[in-house]
């Protein structure tokens, strides 16, 4: 394995992978990742993290580079608890200090140059938390980092992406949060990076309504008369190829089987379950809005996993597959996720 600069430049672009929880699955999907013979194929990994982690995820499944050959990644050293620092499915101050600490690294090569993209494995909300920090996960981490005021996550499985118009809220301050401006702005975000950063001439971005039904004309609410319709009309009069709403039971069924570019949900489980429910363990995440491509695993640590050897790898090598595509300007199609 080489450290530091490592691994001459290639034709091939350079992921930054951070390890996520140490105490968490992070490590080893990551040392999964990294075995991959679809990853290395496409990307060079450089993996952000503690060196000592990643030595012993990589044993725990059993991957090891023969004497003398060059491992295909490089890790780049950032200080966290070692091996025997932290206990294994343990919610821990110093791990969710290391979590951010992989991941602020990553990101200052990002904005640098160093690297092309990011992927990263999951951190746990109550251990950066109790490490004092206030942002919510990698994504209001990386916008508070980088000033980034308009940013979203898009969830993703084979041909249904989905555009969140709120994530980590109640319910009840998600249907608050449905409003026309919000709405609309979310719409300009959509377009905006599927043509300046995914070459798209004219996305095709579809808008799921809040109420069963779409609101039966307002029998069962009146959020789609008064704020989602609203904002979609006022999206096609700036020439953005917006539709809805559309009831999200029809809507992200159809939506499956491709034909729309991106799809505009209104809150946290309405993407996530249609998402985990299509096409779980190829799933993956890209955040819009931020200066560098960031892509993420649709997963959480799984603290009753980890360190076990049992972790499924297969979202965060989507993961890494996804970023590796999308930083030569593309989104890539369903089958070039899978690994």
């Amino acid at each position: 394995m080489s450290e530091g600069t490592g691994l001459p430049r290639t034709g091939l672009p350079r992921i930054g992978i951070t390890l996520g929880d140490p105490a968490g699955i992070g490590p080893e999907v990551v040392a999964r990742a990294l075995g991959n013979p679809r990853v290395l194929a496409r990307c060079r990994p450089v993996v952000y993290g503690t060196g000592a982690v990643v030595e012993a995820a990589r044993a725990l499944v059993g991957s090891s580079d023969p004497e003398g050959a060059e491992s295909g990644f490089e890790v780049r050293e950032v200080a966290g608890p070692a091996p025997g620092g932290f206990a294994p499915g343990r919610i821990a101050a110093e791990c969710g200090a290391a979590a951010f600490a992989y991941l602020e690294a990553a990101a200052q090569d990002a904005l640098a140059g160093r690297i092309d993209a990011l992927a990263t494995a999951p951190l746990h909300k109550e251990a950066t938390a109790l490490a004092g920090y206030l942002d919510i996960g990698h994504l209001e981490f990386l916008a508070r980092l980088t000033g980034s005021e308009q940013t979203a996550t898009v969830l993703v499985a084979g041909r249904l992406r989905c555009l969140h118009l709120t994530t980590h809220k109640s319910l009840g301050d998600a249907v608050r949060a449905v409003r026309c401006d919000l709405v609309l702005a979310r719409l300009r975000l959509a377009h905006r990076e599927l043509v300046r950063r995914f070459g798209m001439s004219k996305p095709r971005i579809a808008v799921c309504a809040l109420n069963p039904h779409g609101g039966e004309g307002g029998l069962f609410g009146r959020e789609e008369l008064e704020e989602i319709a609203p904002a979609v009309a006022a999206a096609v009069g700036e020439g953005i190829d917006a539709h809805g709403p559309i009831a999200a039971d029809s809507l992200l069924a159809l939506a499956t089987a491709g034909g729309w570019d991106m799809i505009l949900v209104m809150y946290h489980d309405q993407g996530h379950i249609a998402v985990k429910v299509h096409d779980f363990h190829h799933s993956y995440t890209v955040a819009l809005g931020l200066p560098m491509l960031r892509t993420s695993v649709d997963h959480g640590t799984a603290f009753d996993l980890a360190w076990q050897g049992k972790a499924d790898a297969r979202s965060m090598v989507a993961a890494v597959l996804a970023a590796a595509a999308m930083a030569s300007g593309r989104w890539p199609g369903p089958d070039e996720v899978r690994g």
